[in-house]
């Protein structure tokens, strides 16, 4: 039992590392080339299977596997928790950067936090989905998609957020996100069950 949430909370952490690395390349290059080097994040926690919110929440099933999915966002948070302290100490060049993210994601209302975590979601799980058949071009586009496009991901936006405060975490704005991730991840198997067999 040990060992099985051990794995679970060690996967977690790596893949909000790899995603806050996907953040810091994005905040250090820009433009259009920044969300494209981000991809490498995601291409690299589904290289490895690390367990991310935004990749796992789509696959779900039973009771067991969504409470698991709420400590996947913990040890996410965790990973980019580190990321944040590491890199306001070694890269403050991007901080104000990452601060100008995250209270634009915080000033955002209720409604469009939902909406952009909905849209980010939908993209997450769809280039997830294609690249488990070995079809990776769809996740090297999505992450720039998402990101060119302001759409919301939580733990992206967890490590610009901890860059301003980890207490931000805690608001409903920040919710209002990872409930929005969720339904997106999940809306087209809610709404065509039988397009991701």
């Amino acid at each position: 039992m040990i060992q099985k949430w051990y794995r679970l909370y060690a996967s977690s952490l790596l893949a909000g590392i790899c995603i806050s690395i996907g953040c810091i390349v994005n905040l250090k290059t820009g433009g259009v080339v920044g969300p494209i080097m981000f991809a490498f994040g995601l291409i690299t926690v589904v290289h490895y299977k690390f367990k991310l919110f935004t990749g796992t929440a789509g696959f779900i099933h039973g009771k067991q596997e969504a409470y698991q999915l709420v400590h996947i966002l913990i040890g996410n948070i965790i990973g980019c928790l580190i990321m944040a302290w590491l890199t306001s100490m070694l890269c403050p060049d991007i901080i104000e950067k990452g601060q100008s993210l995250a209270l634009a994601r915080m000033s955002t209302s209720a409604f469009g936090q939902l909406i952009f975590g909905i849209l980010c979601g939908f993209i997450m799980t769809t280039a997830v989905q294609l690249a488990r058949q070995d079809k990776w071009l769809p996740l090297l586009f999505g992450v720039p998609v998402f990101i060119l496009c302001g759409f919301y991901h939580c733990i992206a936006d967890a490590f610009y957020i901890c860059l301003q405060s980890p207490l931000l975490l805690l608001t409903p704005a920040y919710c209002m996100i990872v409930v929005g991730n969720f339904i997106g991840c999940n809306m087209t198997r809610w709404l065509l069950p039988d397009s991701l067999n």
